[in-house]
């Protein structure tokens, strides 16, 4: 399974290729929990041998490093070959479920894109068949022929358990990038494999309750469990494609607001400063003369002149011309003006107009209010004020992250 967006609790325990690799806390429960089975199930292979007692608690522990080494494996199978795409992998965590792979961004292509998909079943499909070799090979000594035959087993029910065709799991991209290919549209492939993911998600909890009803079998419950995780998940993918679907489609000129300040260029430094003090502003100031924009003016650099000099010079000695600053025009799409932003230290991003005037501002709290109305996200009280002065966007809109992963190297 893959994800690109991630909200992290985790441990760091080392890294391979400069992947960090951490284990969610989640692990730690099914670690014990499988050494438990697996140790119950050695136990059976040891009847009549003459071993320690501590024996088949060891083995059902080795079984369930082998069983997170398998999902390593599978992880890095996606890993490796996003890397190869020039795709930066910012971490794999291992949880409750299995593992996920964080990319940096989408592939270019959508052959591109099935090759990383395939190649975490590929891999377990692989492990799946050396295993049994191995497992064949020592049939001689019980107790490593189960071992190795069983963890086979694992590594094939992962894989075909991964191509089940819905987000997140590996079937979901591979569907999406197939329906990438077939209609051109990456967010179309995106929605039918969410959607896909949502409808499996509801046959796995529906099925799990009727079975525990139908028999009493707790494993019911752990397929509704499997089921309702792949459901949230799907329902997760389903937002980020109508999120990519609105930076996409939503401009510059849609987010932008008129909250700045126009000055005469030849007002003394004095002036400007006794104004901004009585009556500051948030927003943007900019200098113009001769019916023209001489460019942005930041109240930050009359600290770089002495205070006896602010009343012989102007606002024309510390203007910073439009062609020097950090802009976008108006037809800019909106991932790229959330980029855009994250690269300058002013809060407000300047945008022009196709005659290079100021056509407008933008800030983190304006594309928030823009989606929160696009999408009727609820937003809290004096949210847009703490976002105007902190500068972060809320946990719960993680847009640099979406932005970039529409962008193209």
């Amino acid at each position: 399974m893959r994800e690109r967006i991630v909200m992290r609790s985790s441990w760091r325990i080392g890294s391979i290729r400069e992947i960090p690799l951490y284990i969610d806390p989640s692990w730690l429960a099914i670690l014990f929990f499988i050494t438990a089975l697996n140790a119950g199930e050695v136990q059976a292979q040891l009847v009549g041998d003459n071993n320690p007692p501590w024996l088949s608690s060891f083995m059902g522990f080795l079984m369930a490093l082998l069983l997170f080494a398998s999902v390593l494996l599978h992880e890095l199978g996606h890993s490796l070959v996003a890397l190869s795409q020039g795709i930066k992998v910012n971490s794999i965590t291992l949880f409750l479920f299995g593992g996920m792979a964080s990319i940096e961004r989408e592939s270019d292509t959508p052959l591109e894109s099935l090759k990383i998909a395939v190649a975490g079943p590929a891999v377990s499909l692989v492990l799946f068949a050396s295993l049994s070799l191995l497992g064949l090979a020592v049939e001689n000594l019980p107790l490593w022929h189960y071992v190795l035959m069983d963890v086979a087993q694992i590594n094939f029910i992962l894989a075909l358990f991964n191509v089940i065709p819905g987000m997140p799991l590996d079937g979901g991209q591979i569907l999406k990038s197939v329906v990438w290919h077939v209609t051109g549209d990456r967010l179309k492939g995106l929605r039918w494999a969410s959607r896909s993911g949502q409808i499996m998600g509801c046959i796995g909890i529906s099925l799990g309750l009727f079975l525990v009803l139908l028999t009493g079998d707790l494993g019911g419950a752990w397929l509704s469990f499997i089921g309702w995780f792949i459901f949230k998940n799907a329902s997760a993918y389903n937002r980020l494609s109508r999120l990519q679907e609105g930076l996409l489609s939503l401009t510059a000129a849609s987010v932008m607001t008129k909250d700045f300040k126009i000055l005469k260029a030849d007002r003394s430094l004095e002036e400007f400063t006794r104004e901004y003090i009585i009556n500051p502003h948030k927003g943007a100031y900019y200098a113009v003369s001769g019916g023209r924009y001489r460019g942005l003016v930041r109240p930050s650099d009359l600290q770089s002149i002495e205070r006896g000099q602010w009343a012989g010079k102007t606002l024309l000695d510390i203007v910073h011309p439009l062609d020097t600053i950090v802009s976008v025009p108006e037809n800019a799409p909106l991932f790229q003006v959330i980029g855009v932003l994250d690269t300058i230290t002013d809060k407000k991003l300047t945008v022009l107009s196709p005659a290079g005037a100021v056509a407008g501002v933008i800030d983190k709290a304006d594309i928030v209010k823009t989606i929160a109305a696009k999408y009727d996200i609820v937003l809290q009280e004096g949210e847009i004020d703490r976002i105007k002065s902190g500068g972060q966007y809320p946990s719960y809109l993680p847009l640099s992250a979406v932005a970039k992963t529409l962008t193209k190297k």
